[in-house]
C-alpha cells in the first residue's frame, strides 16, 4: 500500500467510506474548524440550495438502489463519533456553530460516498466540497497546491 500525499496509509486517491471514518476519528480541533469554514465557503456563501439538491437527488438514488439501511447505518456512527456522549475529544472541543458546520460537512461527504455512481459528478463534487477544506483527498482534483 502507497502513502498519499497527506500521509495517509491509503492508496492515493482512494475515496471509501472507510477512509472517511478513520479520517474523522483523528480530526484534530483545526481540522474541525477546517471543515467548517468550508461549510461556511461552499454551501452558505456559494450554494446552501445546491447542497440541498444534491442531498436530495442522493437519498433518492439511495432509496431507489435498496441502500437506505447502510445510509442509516453509516449516519448512525457519525453522529456517534459527532455528537453523541461519546462524541470524540475533537469535536467536544468545538461542540457549538463551528461543530455543526463541520458535522454538516461531514455528513454530506458521507452521503456522497454513499451515493456514489447513483448520482451526477457534479452532485457528489457539490456534497463532498465542503469537507475537502479539512479532508483534501475528496477531491484532490481540486485541493492541488499552488506552485
Amino acid at each position: 500500500m502507497s502513502v498519499d500525499a497527506e500521509g495517509y496509509g491509503f492508496p492515493e486517491h482512494q475515496r471509501t467510506l472507510s477512509r472517511l471514518m478513520d479520517d474523522i476519528r483523528i480530526l484534530s480541533p483545526a481540522g474541525v474548524e477546517r471543515a467548517a469554514q468550508g461549510w461556511d465557503r461552499h454551501a452558505r456563501l456559494q450554494g446552501l440550495q445546491a447542497i440541498h439538491d444534491a442531498e436530495k437527488a442522493a437519498i433518492h438514488a439511495i432509496e431507489k438502489a435498496d441502500r437506505g439501511p447502510a445510509w442509516d447505518e453509516v449516519r448512525r456512527n457519525l453522529f456517534g463519533l459527532t455528537e453523541s456522549g461519546q462524541a470524540l475529544v475533537s469535536w467536544k472541543a468545538e461542540h457549538g456553530e463551528v461543530g455543526h458546520k463541520a458535522e454538516d460537512a461531514a455528513f454530506m461527504a458521507a452521503l456522497g460516498l454513499v451515493a456514489g455512481n447513483l448520482i451526477s459528478p457534479e452532485q457528489a463534487k457539490t456534497l463532498l466540497r465542503p469537507l475537502s477544506e479539512a479532508l483534501p483527498w475528496l477531491l484532490p482534483e481540486e485541493n492541488q497546491p499552488v506552485a
